[in-house]
């Protein structure tokens, strides 16, 4: 059976940078494949001297509708995934900018912002169906790559579901590309011992100081029951990926704390969490 990777997204959130790096992996990658080949690009590579790994990157222009018909009838013979690659407008219009290449939608009708707009309502069908969704807003080159390599090497061909944890701010924002999102600023906040302030939930101080409290360990253990329910359950579905987003309101303390206490338990049950803190530095 070969294993298929769609890689999909908004134009300039970085499908071929993606596409390459899949191809660094080993994998064999089709880019800006129309959609009208893609049944025949996966009949010729699972035939005599099958591909073990494919990668079919589908580009802006094609139907939805068509994507997602191809998507399922793949799904009836192969493992097939799905990645969307997404980014905040602001972001793509200052890469559009910095390229000087024009949007494939770009009818010179409407600004670039109209246009990007348009494509995200376009390809919304298709990123519900996706397995994995990737905000690529703050990510440059390499740090996509490491993000490509640690969720597709060689280690992470087994089928069992694959899980991010990552901690953030509200004053940044929600992570675009997370599936369950828990507020922690329920907690009290570190940030309001002058001795703590400076320090972060990496530091033994201020992960005693949140891990102690009573209402975290309630927390905690409440969370921790819930996951015991919802993992199993997710992974008979067939769910590849899982991300969980833990938030309070810089990013700096209580979040980091608990997402690495929450990554400790995951260890403990078997997983392999890949564990990230998005606002740490802020």
């Amino acid at each position: 059976m070969t294993d298929i990777l769609v890689i999909t997204g908004l134009s300039g959130a970085g499908r071929s940078q993606a596409a390459d790096d899949l191809e660094d992996l080993g994998w064999f990658v089709v880019d800006n494949l129309p959609i009208e080949l893609l049944d025949k690009i996966v009949e010729l590579g699972s035939g005599t001297g099958a591909l073990s790994k494919l990668g079919l990157v589908v580009g802006p222009t094609a139907e939805p509708v068509a994507v997602l018909d191809a998507i399922r009838r793949l799904r009836e013979a192969h493992r097939v995934r799905v990645v969307f690659l997404d980014a905040a407008t602001p972001e793509l219009v200052k890469r559009y900018g910095s390229s000087r290449r024009k949007h494939p939608l770009d009818d010179g009708t409407s600004g670039m912002a109209e246009t990007i707009a348009r494509e995200r309502e376009l390809l919304e069908p298709v990123k519900a169906e996706a397995d994995l969704v990737v905000d690529t807003s703050d990510l440059n080159v390499h740090q996509l790559k490491a993000l490509i390599y640690a969720t597709f090497g060689e280690e992470h061909t087994r089928s069992t579901m694959q899980i991010a944890v990552t901690s953030f701010g509200y004053k940044q924002g929600i992570p675009l590309d997370v599936d369950l999102v828990m507020d922690v600023r329920f907690l009290p906040n570190p940030h309001w011992i002058e001795e703590l302030r400076p320090q972060t939930g990496l530091d033994a101080p201020v992960r005693e100081y949140v891990l102690g409290q009573p209402s975290t360990n309630e927390f905690l253990h409440r969370f921790e029951h819930l996951l015991e329910l919802l993992l199993p359950a997710y992974e008979a579905e067939g769910k590849s990926y899982l991300s969980i987003a833990i938030g309070c309101t810089g990013g700096r303390h209580r979040s980091v704390a608990l997402t690495e206490e929450l990554a400790s338990w995951l260890r403990a049950m078997g997983h392999h969490p890949r564990v990230t803190h998005r606002d740490l530095r802020n």
